[in-house]
């Protein structure tokens, strides 16, 4: 009994668990797999067991169903000599490719393994390599049929057909029972099926010239091969839909009975070959000439008669006139587009087709069902059909080859084209599997209660438990999300734009129920279907004017968002602009009339949270979205020079203040969309933001002082004061929400001391820090004075003398290398200029630095790399402080600016490129180590400020992954529906480079 069970237990670990599986093993002479080996357990035919058997075994374990593998090998041993058999045998211990491809039809399919038991020789035919083309398997079939008619001929030619179908599934199956044998892609396997077909038709065609004695010199029969067998991408079990076109009317009846005899022949033999799609179907004749096809097709043909002959392809008969057929075709088909209701007559048909699936039956439906082949199917042909009349790189029969090409085009985003190619991949898998299993035509998923065989498909599919899932489980969930991505797809890509009821909520007019709409919304891409139906339901409630406008434009609004990063934050978006702009009443209609500004405008709510933000307060700038030149093009100095003129006109300080936020607020928006529009690039963008905050603390500055005098009661004003530009905001390099590092420098005015400057300029100056830091709706204006002279234990303000005596005495390294980025921003134009020409000896010293000083640097700078890094950051994608980040880069610079500058005059730059430029003309730097560092510097600042946009808030760390991450790539300009990884995966490789050169430069 003991015995009994571990024999069992053996063998269930094998995938044996028929109660005969212990009977066939004896039959066939393989080892029982059980504990100590005894002299009855085999019989084996070298007279003994012997491991040579194991990958036997193994191989029958993972085939699709092992018992019928071993079942079927049992039937074969049975039919074949023993000689033969010993053949086998030792065939199966030691060739892979044999035993891969033998083992894996006898586990999956009853059909085929009927076959090759009927003739037990046929075994060896899979020792070939099925490389050959329709040439040689029509040759083979010719072969077969050679001289043979009737019964005969039709015997000759499934045997023959039945073989060479085994070779293809033999090679198509073995993977999945030895996975180191090479896959053969779908893209194969229907080309080797078609090429199949095709000799098939061939070799009946030529049967039944033999049986009619018909002359096909004199009919011109051509034979046109339509849908799957056309597109060279043919099923298993199909029928083969063709079409007849003969030479002229004289042979038109001769040629009408060498068809129908083919038809019979080939139907008998290998598969039916179906002609319902010629003209007038079924009831129209049989075979027409050329001139009666065109005829046809210029006047009657319907729609759907175009799309079919999208495929068309010559496969048998007569070459010239099958050609002619095509080049007569192929206009009217790529002009089929043109004609009215085009579109909605292609969609209505795919509907038609769905409502046919009887309903307890649509989720298990691979082809029609909702999220099965024919949703990527229709999707692709009438993106073909539209978008191919001027682009004859379209002009392709094979889905998957459309959907490349629809990708490479752009009218497809590249990941939706190539996951709609996974999902149609997966699918039609599953489809063949399911076909071979009893070489039936079906496209049915097994029942979720019939376990076992979803079992079998699994394993036949090459499923196996991931993290202790059972495969039955891990398929399902596949079906569903390969269902679910089909879908969604489909729906966005074949109904362009979203149908006009989605948008009619609440209305007597509803057309989708909120299950649908929500349903509907989810297939577009939206996270949050309820969420984003109530803000639907929001934007359209009531019979107001504007609730008529946001119904007719929400359809195609929400189609827009949906190819954004983030459509549910866009909607959001999207709804907090309606409601604040409610009241302004060329809002609605600028987004109606102007497309170009709604396209825009989805863009940006989708992909930023920055935008809305500021939108809701400075909406006027919706208006330059239709302007490339008012949005992209405004000269930094004209804007300034416009805000400091505004806040002139205001008396009230506080009123002065606001509007110089307000206008800020209005380039900051304006720049930001332009940014994330692709229209500024990264230099332009900073040196626009840096324009805007000088212009902001040259008016507010002139604000603070005729305050001050005001509350002191003066006659006059005691200080010239300049604001010295530090940093970011001194080279010119600011990013959305950088503050402004200064130094406030004053002079007495002659009657008055320096004791009253320095008292009246501090006051000035808190009063700037004051207003600009204020809360308020806009982001924040922080004016950083923590680079003057003993920091913050040091004064505000400090007049030239003092900043001399001090730089001349106690100056640090540091602090000479933080003056290199100083630079005039605002107030005396004059005291800044003497400002710099006194720093000018301190931060270009004579002789540059000596090796002490060099030293000092490099241990702040790797001081600031081990303390300054935000813990949990990651310091491959921390843009300012992360490995070959904005701080090595520009530390690298400043330190060969203290080094050179003093005898290299171009050095005697605060901007980071043009420094960096000047390093490499001067020969300072390397060109290629320029061009690197270069490329790094404008590479993290761009994704510095994308990811400040994305967020709505500054920013240092690039996002992990997740939406953020693919609004920050969409940002930076990388293409939609692509990996969002890659925009990582540049800056990585970018930064990386910029490293080895810091390494190098920096470090020694």
């Amino acid at each position: 009994m003991t015995d009994t069970r571990r024999r069992v237990g053996s063998l269930a670990r094998f995938g044996l668990t028929d109660a005969r599986a212990e009977a066939e093993l004896r039959r066939i002479g393989l080892v029982v797999p059980v504990g100590p080996a005894r002299a009855d357990d085999v019989l084996a035919p070298a007279g003994g067991p012997t491991q040579a058997d194991e990958p036997v075994l193994l191989a029958i374990s993972h085939a699709p169903d092992p018992d019928l593998a071993l079942r079927t090998l049992s039937r074969l041993r049975e039919a074949l000599p023993d000689a033969g058999w010993a053949e086998l045998h030792g065939a199966l211990q030691t060739d892979t490719e044999l035993r891969g491809r033998l083992v894996a039809v006898l586990g999956s399919s009853t059909a085929l393994g009927d076959h090759l038991v009927a003739d037990s020789g046929r075994w060896r035919r899979l020792r070939r390599t099925d490389d050959g083309g329709v040439p040689e398997r029509s040759d083979e079939l010719l072969a077969a049929v050679d001289g043979l008619t009737g019964t005969a001929a039709i015997r000759a030619l499934r045997a023959g057909y039945r073989d060479l179908l085994t070779e293809v599934a033999a090679a198509d199956l073995a993977p999945v029972v030895e996975p180191d044998l090479p896959l053969l892609d779908l893209r194969t396997v229907g080309a080797r099926l078609s090429d199949l077909a095709e000799a098939a038709v061939r070799a009946g065609l030529a049967v039944a010239v033999r049986e009619t004695g018909v002359d096909t010199s004199a009919t011109g029969l051509a034979v046109i091969g339509m849908g799957k067998c056309g597109g060279r991408e043919l099923n298993y079990v199909s029928d083969v839909d063709v079409i007849f076109v003969a030479g002229d009317e004289s042979g038109l009846a001769e040629a009408t009975r060498l068809a129908a005899a083919t038809m019979r022949i080939v139907g008998e033999a290998c598969f039916p070959l179906d002609a319902g799609l010629r003209p007038e179907g079924r009831a129209g004749a049989l075979v027409r000439t050329l001139d009666s096809h065109l005829s046809y097709y210029r006047k009657w043909a319907r729609t759907w008669e175009f799309q079919a002959l999208l495929k068309a392809r010559p496969i048998a008969g007569d070459v010239h006139i099958g050609q002619s057929y095509l080049d007569a075709m192929n206009p009217m088909v790529w002009q089929a587009a043109d004609r009215d209701a085009f579109v909605a007559e292609v969609q209505a048909m795919r509907r038609r087709v769905e409502e046919n699936v009887p309903p307890n039956l649509v989720d298990r439906e691979l082809k029609l069902g909702r999220g099965g082949l024919r949703d990527v199917e229709f999707a692709v042909q009438l993106l073909q059909l539209v978008h191919g009349r001027a682009d004859e790189a379209l002009r392709v029969r094979s889905t998957m080859e459309a959907l490349r090409a629809l990708g490479r085009g752009g009218y497809v985003g590249r990941d939706d084209a190539a996951n709609l190619i996974a999902s149609y991949e997966f699918l039609r898998l599953l489809e063949h599997r399911l076909q071979l299993q009893r070489l039936r035509r079906t496209h049915l998923l097994p029942a979720e209660t019939d376990r076992a065989a979803l079992r079998w498909l699994a394993r036949a599919a090459g499923f196996g438990p991931i993290r202790r899932r059972d495969p039955v489980d891990v398929l399902l969930a596949e079906v569903r999300r390969n269902a679910h991505r089909v879908r969604r797809l489909h729906e966005k890509l074949f109904y362009r734009p979203l149908l006009e009821a989605v948008a009619k909520v609440p209305s007597s007019a509803l057309r989708l129920t909120p299950e649908a709409a929500t349903s509907r919304l989810k297939a577009l891409g939206y996270t949050s279907p309820e969420g984003a139906f109530r803000h639907l339901r929001a934007l359209t409630a009531g019979v107001s004017r504007r609730a008529a406008i946001q119904t007719a434009l929400l359809p195609v609004l929400l189609e827009m968002l949906a190819d954004t990063p983030d459509p549910d934050g866009g909607l959001l978006a999207y709804r907090r602009v309606s409601e604040a702009l409610a009241a302004t009443p060329w809002y609605l209609r600028l987004l109606r009339d102007e497309g170009s500004v709604a396209q825009r405008l989805m863009a940006l709510l989708g992909t930023s949270k920055l935008v809305p933000d500021l939108l809701v307060r400075a909406p006027e700038v919706l208006r330059l979205l239709a302007d490339d030149e008012a949005l992209a093009r405004r000269d930094p100095a004209e804007v300034a020079a416009s805000l400091c003129s505004t806040v002139a006109r205001h008396a009230d300080r506080s009123d002065a203040v606001a509007a110089a936020r307000s206008l800020r607020r209005h380039e900051l928006l304006r720049v930001a969309c332009a940014d994330l529009l692709g229209m500024l690039d990264v230099g332009s963008v900073c040196a626009a933001l840096s324009s805007i905050w000088a212009a902001v603390l040259a008016a507010t500055l002139e604000v603070a002082v005729q305050a001050e005098v005001l509350r002191r009661r003066l006659d006059a004003v005691p200080a010239r004061i300049a604001v010295i530009g530090m940093g970011r905001l001194g080279g010119a390099e600011l990013g959305y929400g950088s503050d402004a590092d200064v130094l406030f420098v004053c002079e007495a005015v002659p009657a008055f001391s320096e004791g009253e400057a320095v008292r009246f300029a501090a006051a000035v100056a808190e009063t700037v820090r004051g207003l600009l830091a204020a809360p308020s709706q806009d982001p924040p204006l922080h004016v950083d004075a923590d680079l003057r002279p003993e920091g913050r234990s040091g004064p505000l303000v400090r007049t030239l003398g003092s900043y001399r005596a001090y730089y001349s005495q106690w100056s640090e390294p540091w602090e000479a290398q933080a003056l290199l980025r100083a630079a005039f921003v605002a107030g005396d134009a004059r005291l800044g200029d003497e400002f710099l020409r006194m720093i000018d000896p301190i931060r270009y010293p004579a002789g540059g630095l000596d090796p002490a000083q060099v030293t000092e640097i490099r241990r702040i700078k790797a001081r600031v790399d081990t303390e300054r890094l935000p813990r949990g950051a990651d310091p491959s994608t921390h843009t300012k402080l992360g490995r070959g980040g904005l701080s090595d880069i520009e530390w690298t610079l400043q330190l060969l600016q203290l080094q050179h500058a003093n005898r290299v005059p171009a050095l005697r730059t605060t901007s980071t490129v043009d420094g960096l430029s000047a390093a490499a003309t001067a020969g300072v730097l390397s060109t290629e180590d320029a061009a690197v560092l270069d490329a790094a510097w404008r590479c993290a600042t761009a994704a510095r400020n994308a990811a400040a946009l994305v967020r709505g808030k500054p920013t240092d760390q690039l996002p992990r992954g997740g939406r953020e991450l693919a609004a920050v790539a969409r940002a930076l300009g990388y293409p939609p529906g692509g990996d969002p990884g890659v925009a990582i995966d540049d800056y990585r490789r970018t930064t990386r480079r910029a490293r080895a050169v810091v390494e190098r430069i920096f470090y020694g």
